[in-house]
């Protein structure tokens, strides 16, 4: 039996290694696109008000921002999720046993102000699905499925958090479901750095691209110009 892989290699040094010599190939765009937000939501993005909010590239909201009205720009859909609960936290399942604290993921309701998506995103409320989650994919007990089907969408681009979290595990899901999956870069963020990058990582190696952002939005406005 082979052993398990060792490395004194920080979790960036990896993901730096594989940008720089990809072991598998770019599985590119299809051609119907939608844009999946995971949980752009002020509990995460608002850094000055909640302490369980974490730094992302500084032009991250900008970032999704353009990528937003590309795909609209397409005729495409943007969805944005948000997770909150009951007040008695009881359909939050076994998340609700880990903490019990104020800020306990639990006691985020649908009032709360944590459950807002961040004012500086651009969403188009007519047009957007805004879509309530409660557990870390996007595709769980949600009708996410269906609306792609509806929309007959081949390709999903995911932005959000926490990358190590709710933005993998809708992206497994993403593939899972049969979709290609592209994740621009400057959009993900999480809490800690190495599980940020490691999960960069596996998303690449296993599951879909991990490309820049620009790069993506250069595809989106090709995509126009046909």
């Amino acid at each position: 039996m082979s052993k398990m892989i060792e490395t004194d290699k920080t979790a960036r040094q990896i993901w730096d290694d594989w940008k720089a010599a990809p072991k598998i190939p770019s599985r590119g765009i299809g051609s119907r696109v939608a844009l999946l937000n995971i949980d752009l939501q002020r509990r995460y993005t608002d850094t000055a008000t909640f302490p369980s909010a974490y730094e992302a590239d500084p032009k991250q909201l900008d970032y999704v921002n353009q990528l937003a009205r590309a795909v609209r720009a397409l005729d495409m859909p943007v969805i944005w999720t948000y997770v909150a609960y009951l007040p008695s936290g009881e359909d939050a399942g076994w998340w609700s046993k880990r903490t019990d604290t104020p800020m306990s993921l639990q006691r985020v309701g649908h009032d709360s102000p944590q459950a807002e998506l961040d004012a500086r995103l651009d969403v188009d409320r007519a047009r957007d699905l805004i879509l309530h989650k409660r557990m870390a994919s996007a595709f769980f007990e949600t009708h996410l499925p269906s609306w792609l089907n509806w929309h007959k969408i081949d390709t999903v681009i995911v932005t959000g958090g926490a990358t190590s979290g709710c933005v993998r595990g809708s992206v497994v899901d993403a593939m899972s479901h049969g979709y290609q999956v592209i994740v621009p870069e400057e959009t993900v963020a999480d809490r800690e750095a190495w599980a940020h990058y490691a999960s960069l990582y596996d998303i690449a190696f296993k599951y879909g691209d991990v490309t820049p952002v620009a790069d993506v939005l250069a595809a989106l406005a090709a995509r126009g110009t046909k």
